[in-house]
């Protein structure tokens, strides 16, 4: 098993400022790209589920938590969770958020006009 305080040394000897930033500075150069491209696709989701808000009305004060929906969803997608397992992962997503007071019919207009996700098969 070993020392608990031994491994704590370790770490505390390995994550020093000077390390981190040579590291860091080695794969910033293919840092960057990866991040503007997830940047770009999550601000399209972003309008998307804006506009679906706009379509149903929804009061702009309850945007940031239709918008966190939208996030959780695009997170799920992005890894890898696709087809019934996302579906069912979407209605316990809306289940979660129709409980925190926002509009269930909304929340299905994202899941399927911004992901296009069917609600899942019952059994």
């Amino acid at each position: 098993m070993g020392d608990p305080a031994k491994r704590i040394d370790n770490w505390v000897a390995k994550v020093t400022p000077e390390r981190t930033s040579s590291t860091v500075a080695a794969r910033i150069s293919e840092m960057a790209p990866n991040f503007a491209g997830t940047a770009n696709e999550l601000l399209q989701m972003e309008q998307q589920v804006r506009q679906v808000l706009n379509a149903a009305g929804v009061p702009t004060i309850t945007y940031p938590f239709y918008l966190n929906f939208g996030r959780e969803l695009w997170s799920l997608n992005r890894k890898g969770i696709a087809g019934e397992s996302l579906a069912l992962e979407a209605a316990t997503l809306i289940a979660k958020w129709v409980a925190q007071g926002l509009t269930q019919s909304v929340l299905q207009g994202i899941r399927t006009n911004v992901f296009n996700v069917s609600a899942p098969v019952a059994p």
